[in-house]
């Protein structure tokens, strides 16, 4: 296994991985999107082959053996000062995550993490935290940040495990498809920048 940038030909990966992370909510927002036969996932798809955007494949990173993808990470540096003065712009289902994101301004923020589902319990999501830190330490940030829902004991107890402390929730809008209940949970964990 190794992490790598993704490249464009991971797109088709990158946007199921992308909505498996998002809960299902990224397919809830492309589907509106969708012309003729196209799926909602086919529309995630031509979003990550951009060379633009938060949700490009130039913004994430893949663990990979050989040309297969196990997994995915997208993660970057938030603003500080966070503005959400616009945040009533955002779809309801997207504001108690924006809520949440601005209580970590300047944090190194891990947006999405997810590893397909018949390669977990190979190391590929800790693996690609630990990228994720490295970057954050390289960025000089020293906190990172991630979300999760409440529901999702898995993620939760990996993010527990690896040093992540809930510092804010925000309970979780109902969408269609919604696969997790509860409350949106804000973790974070000190980096090693100073």
């Amino acid at each position: 296994m190794e992490i790598v940038n993704a490249k464009k030909e991971h797109a088709a990966d990158l946007a199921y991985l992308i909505n498996l992370a998002g809960e299902g909510i990224p397919a809830y927002l492309w589907q509106p999107h969708a012309t003729g036969n196209e799926s909602a996932l086919d529309v995630g798809t031509k979003r990550a082959a951009r060379d633009h955007g938060s949700f490009s494949y130039l913004n994430a990173r893949v663990c990979v053996e050989g040309a297969e993808v196990l997994g995915m990470i997208i993660s970057y540096r938030q603003p500080d000062p966070y503005d959400v003065s616009a945040i009533l712009d955002y779809p309801p289902i997207l504001r108690p995550m924006v809520a949440l994101e601005a209580k970590a301004p300047g944090s190194w923020y891990i947006n999405a993490l997810a590893t397909h589902e018949w390669h977990r319990g190979k190391g590929v999501a800790s693996s690609l935290i630990a990228d994720a830190e490295q970057q954050a330490d390289d960025a000089q940030c020293e906190v990172i940040s991630i979300i999760v829902a409440s529901e999702n004991v898995q993620a939760k107890g990996l993010y527990e495990h690896l040093g992540y402390s809930v510092v804010g929730r925000e309970s979780v809008v109902d969408y269609p498809g919604c696969l997790h209940g509860g409350q949106w949970m804000l973790m974070t964990k000190s980096g090693r920048a100073k």
